[in-house]
Parts: C-alpha cells; structure tokens; sequence
C-alpha cells in the first residue's frame, strides 16, 4: 500500500509572495480574516503566509478577501492565485 499524503518538503513552500505583498501593504492577518466574508481562520492565513501548502478553496478565500479589504480602502485590484501563492499549478 502506497501513502500518497505529501511529505513535509512538499508540504512546506517557504514565505509565499502574499506575505510579502501583505507586509508591503501593511496588513495584518486580523485584517484579511475581518474582510472574508466566507469561514477564513487566522491560523489559515498564517500557514498559508510561512509556506504550509493550503487547498485551492483556502487560497481562493485568502484572494477574496484581500481584494475586498483593498477595495474597502478604496483600490480597486485583482490577483490571479499565482500571483500570491507559488505552488499553484
């Protein structure tokens, strides 16, 4: 029988480029978790910000939300999953 559960190299991408765009901006996990307005947990943001591979439906949370609270501050932009996350295939 054959695991087919990733190991933790798989598992573990390093910082993501949403964590350097979300230092850029000045955002705080709080602030992404405050602005989804689906289930988005702040320990989801944090594995998915250090690297911890997240699924496709976490990532897309994790999008939404941020174009939400930069459209609340009045800038209007839109990311492609690739653009934040570099394990995306």
């Amino acid at each position: 029988m054959t695991d087919s559960a990733p190991t933790g190299e798989q598992r573990d991408h390093g910082p993501q480029p949403i964590d350097t765009l979300m230092e850029t901006l000045g955002l705080a996990n709080h602030e992404l978790v405050a602005a989804s307005t689906e289930q988005l947990t702040h320990k989801q943001v944090q594995k998915a910000r250090k690297g911890r591979r997240v699924t496709r439906n976490i990532q897309t949370k994790i999008k939404n939300a941020l174009e939400r609270l930069l459209s609340d501050r009045g800038e209007e932009r839109r990311f492609a999953l690739d653009e934040l996350f570099n394990y995306v295939s």
